[in-house]
C-alpha cells in the first residue's frame, strides 16, 4: 500500500494535467470541426466525436493500467514488445484492410486499428534496451549500424504498407542517438543532403553543380591540402553531383506527373489551388480568417462548410486557427513546447539510463509529430498524413501517444527508487 501510495505522489502531474488539457481541447475542435446539427450533442457515439469520448475514456482508463504496472515491465519485456508489434507489421500486410492507399489497418467490424502507431513506442523501448544494455560505442559505424537496424527495420515494414507518413517519424529516433553520442557529422551530413535534394528541385542542375564547383574550390583553399583531404573533399563532390543528377533524373522520369504537380505546389513553383494545394490553401483560409481572437466556438465558415479535408485527423490545427484565432493556436504552440521542455526536463532526472533514453524517444516522436503537423497546415512542409498528437481524430493515435507518455511517467515515477 506504501509503494503505491509513493507511485502516486512520485507521479509528475504537470505532465499529467497537459495531457488532459490536450485531449479535452482536442475533442472539443474535433466536436467543432465535424458539427452536425441533427446530433448536436457531443457525446452522442453515432458521431466522430462521440467516438473520441469512447476513445478518451479508454486511453484514461490505459494510463491508469500503465501506471499501475511494475516499472520493471517494461524494460524486462522491451525486445518482446518490439517483436510482438513487428509481427503484427508483417501480419498487417497480409491481413489488413487498404484505407487511403495504405494497407495499414486492422479492421473488427467499425472497429479499426493501426498498428504501425504502436510500433513507435515500441522502438522506443527496444532502442532504450539496446542502448542502456549493451552501452554500443554510437561514434564507431559498425556499432552505430547495428543501433540503426532497430529503427529501420519497423521503417520498411511500414514503408511496405504504403505509408510515407508514419516512416518518416522514425527519423526522430535519430535525436536520440545523437543524445547518446552519435558524432553531430551524420546529423549535419543528413541535412546537407535534404538542403541539396530541395536545391536540386528548385535550381537548373548545371547551375547548382557550378556552386558545387566554387563551393569545392574554396574549400580546397581554406583546408590543408594533403592528399588525404583533396581526396576526400573530390569524392565528396563527385558524390553530390552524382546525387544531383539522380534526384533530377527520378523527379522527371520516376515520378508521376501528379506527384511532380505536388512537389512543384510544396516548392512555389506552380500553383494548383483545385488540385495538389487545395488542401493547403483552404488551411490557410481557415488559419487566416481566425484572426487575433477567432471566429468564435461552431463559428467558422470553412469549417462548417467543409472545405478543408481531414480537418478532425491531419488539419484540426485549422479548426483551432479559425476558431480560437492566434490566441487559441498560441495556447496550442505553448502547451506542446511546455510538455516538450518538460520531459527533457524528466528525461535528464532519470537515474536509470534506460529510463533517460526512453524519455528523449518520447520527446522525438512528439516533437517530429507537432512540428511536423503544424508546418503542413501552414505550407511549410509537405502534407504527409501524420496527427497532431492528442488532438487529432483518431484512436490508434490516441491509444499510442498515451501509452508511450504514461510508460514514461510510469518510469519517472520510480526514479527515487533506483539509487
Amino acid at each position: 500500500m506504501s509503494s503505491r501510495n509513493n507511485i502516486i505522489k512520485n507521479i509528475d502531474w504537470p505532465v499529467v494535467m497537459l495531457y488532459l488539457l490536450m485531449i479535452i481541447f482536442g475533442w472539443i475542435n474535433i466536436y467543432a470541426a465535424v458539427y452536425n446539427e441533427d446530433h448536436h450533442s457531443i457525446f452522442d457515439i453515432t458521431q466522430s466525436y462521440g467516438k473520441q469520448m469512447l476513445w478518451i475514456v479508454t486511453s484514461l482508463v490505459l494510463a491508469v493500467v500503465i501506471i499501475a504496472m511494475d516499472a520493471k515491465f517494461y524494460s524486462v519485456f522491451s525486445f518482446a514488445i518490439y517483436g510482438l508489434m513487428l509481427v503484427l507489421q508483417v501480419l498487417v500486410l497480409v491481413l489488413g484492410k487498404e484505407v487511403a492507399g495504405s494497407k495499414s489497418w486492422f479492421e473488427f467490424g467499425s472497429f479499426g486499428l493501426q498498428p504501425a502507431e504502436f510500433m513507435k513506442f515500441a522502438t522506443a523501448l527496444a532502442l532504450s534496451g539496446y542502448l542502456s544494455k549493451f552501452a554500443p560505442d554510437l561514434k564507431k559505424n559498425n556499432e552505430l549500424f547495428k543501433t540503426l537496424l532497430i529503427i529501420v527495420i519497423p521503417v520498411i515494414f511500414i514503408e511496405l504498407q504504403n505509408d510515407t507518413g508514419t516512416a518518416l517519424v522514425f527519423l526522430s529516433f535519430l535525436l536520440v542517438l545523437y543524445r547518446q553520442g552519435m558524432s553531430g557529422t551524420w546529423l549535419f551530413s543528413g541535412v546537407s543532403v535534404l538542403v541539396l535534394f530541395f536545391l536540386t528541385l528548385i535550381i537548373n542542375k548545371f547551375i547548382l553543380i557550378g556552386i558545387l564547383v566554387l563551393i569545392t574550390i574554396l574549400v580546397l583553399l581554406m583546408i590543408r591540402r594533403n592528399l588525404r583531404n583533396v581526396m576526400m573533399i573530390v569524392l565528396m563532390f563527385l558524390a553530390s553531383v552524382s546525387f544531383v543528377y539522380f534526384v533530377d533524373y527520378s523527379f522527371h522520369h520516376i515520378l508521376k506527373p501528379h506527384q511532380q504537380t505536388r512537389v512543384n505546389v510544396l516548392l512555389g513553383k506552380e500553383t494548383d489551388m483545385l488540385g495538389a494545394g487545395y488542401n493547403v490553401h483552404q488551411s490557410l483560409i481557415a488559419i487566416g480568417s481566425g484572426g487575433f481572437a477567432g471566429k468564435g466556438f461552431l463559428q467558422g465558415t470553412q469549417t462548417k462548410f467543409n472545405f478543408v479535408p481531414e480537418q478532425s485527423t491531419d488539419f484540426i490545427f485549422c479548426t483551432v486557427g479559425e476558431e480560437w484565432g492566434f490566441l487559441g493556436s498560441l495556447a496550442v504552440v505553448l502547451m506542446f513546447a511546455l510538455l516538450l521542455i518538460r520531459l527533457i526536463k524528466l528525461a535528464e532526472r532519470q537515474r536509470s539510463p534506460f529510463s533517460r533514453i526512453y524519455g528523449y524517444g518520447v520527446f522525438a516522436v512528439i516533437f517530429f509529430h507537432f512540428a511536423v503537423n503544424i508546418a503542413m497546415t501552414l505550407g511549410l512542409f509537405p502534407v504527409i498524413g501524420i496527427p497532431l498528437p492528442f488532438f487529432s481524430y483518431g484512436g490508434s493515435s490516441l491509444w499510442a501517444f498515451t501509452i508511450l507518455l504514461f510508460i514514461f511517467v510510469r518510469l519517472d515515477a520510480e526514479r527515487l527508487n533506483i539509487l
